[in-house]
């Protein structure tokens, strides 16, 4: 295990780094596309022009054409938009292995769940994001590919079913941060393995003075569709797991569903409006995005107060929370994951249960996602009387 001060300054670093490159990533992606659907075809276009586009921004004017395959003659400084997606992925795993890997017992497994060695969880890691790729690629190479709206279908249930299987292996937390990662690798390997590749084929076959396959620009274009439409889902998930109502529902992979279902309605609404398109061409996105949000509001709705009823002395919440809470959450925490109590809280006295009481029933009562990872295998009745102690406050 990483020392906790240097850990700290990874995580904090890589996170930057990963916030940095996706954000150049998505802006580029979400221009592009949006372009794409901007283009006019007007009279006089240059030949193998598809379309053009009037832009004006910070003062300037930009005419941009597009080439429906490629130009006679292409200048020698060719702007590649691919380190984004490469640094944003790259930054992205180095964060999983920091944040999850480095502390698999912590963040990655929860033995109520499924008991995992630190190895194991990792394997089963690697295998799920790498196996993610393969089937999505296979599905974009299959007969679906003539058909977009099935192959939409058929790649949303693959994450539906990723998502089923994270949820019922990891921990919460490290659950919907692999769907995350699950998209976020099938994304990255897009631009890598099939929308580069293809463009340097064209651009080679323009060199050697022969036309180009469409079908490389085609199938570039389909995979960078997706790419948006998977973008804002993608963002949601990564965020997860500050929000502990979504990690640790019991029917988590409903919920990224509804994410996913939502975050691409909220896609197509937001670039088709910057095109131009009119309200009345795209405002059946509006019951479906808020649709999703209220069917995740009803699903989380919080239960009834837990442990009501019960009568739970000051001793006997105190040594609950010294048996699972003040390893960490101390002014000097004793686990080997944390030099400072997370988030500044410390948990050592019943003043301090007392002002933390709504963040503790949040946490650890209703949503059980404290302990982490469950590693002190805290049990529901512990948390009853916890919910009971704090509800006589």
């Amino acid at each position: 295990m990483l020392d906790p001060f240097i850990a700290d300054w990874l995580n904090l670093l890589l996170r930057w780094a990963h916030m940095i490159a996706g954000i150049a990533w998505i802006g580029t992606s979400f221009y592009f596309v949006a372009l794409d659907f901007s283009l006019k075809r007007r009279a006089g276009l240059p030949a193998g022009v598809y379309g053009e586009a009037w832009e004006v921004h910070g003062g300037g004017f930009y005419h941009v054409q597009k080439y429906s395959v490629a130009p006679t003659d292409l200048p020698p400084d060719l702007i590649w938009f691919k380190w984004e997606a490469y640094l944003t992925w790259v930054t992205g795993f180095l964060l999983l292995i920091v944040q999850f890997y480095f502390n698999a017992t912590t963040f990655l497994i929860d033995p109520s769940i499924l008991p995992l060695t630190p190895w194991q969880a990792i394997g089963i890691s690697l295998a799920g994001l790498a196996a993610g790729w393969f089937i999505y690629d296979g599905l974009c190479r299959s007969p679906l590919v003539h058909r977009p709206g099935l192959l939409a279908l058929a790649v949303f249930v693959l994450i539906l079913i990723a998502a089923y299987g994270f949820t019922h292996v990891f921990s919460g937390r490290g659950a919907l941060i692999h769907v995350g990662a699950f998209i976020g690798t099938m994304m990255a390997a897009n631009v890598f393995a099939v929308i580069i590749p293809n463009q340097r084929k064209i651009t080679a076959a323009l060199l050697r003075g022969e036309a180009p396959d469409p079908k490389f620009g085609i199938t570039g274009k389909q995979r960078s569709l997706h790419n948006t439409y998977l973008t804002l889902p993608v963002l949601l998930m990564m965020i997860s797991n500050h929000y502990p109502m979504i990690t640790n529902h019991p029917q988590a992979w409903i919920l990224i569903g509804l994410i996913v279902i939502g975050g691409a309605s909220l896609r197509h609404f937001l670039v088709r409006h910057e095109v131009g398109d009119g309200l009345e061409e795209i405002s059946w996105t509006l019951p479906v995005i808020f649709g999703a949000l209220a069917a995740a509001l009803w699903l989380t709705e919080p239960a009834q107060r837990i442990g009501e009823g019960l009568v739970v002395s000051d001793a006997e919440v105190q040594a609950i929370t010294v048996k699972h809470c003040v390893m960490c959450h101390a002014v000097k925490p004793v686990h080997a994951g944390f030099k400072e109590a997370p988030k500044g809280v410390a948990l050592e006295t019943l003043d301090e249960l007392r002002r933390y009481a709504t963040q503790i029933e949040t946490q650890a009562v209703r949503n059980k996602s404290m302990p982490l990872g469950n590693e002190t295998a805290m049990t529901d009745e512990d948390r009853a009387k916890l919910g009971a102690w704090i509800a006589a406050q």
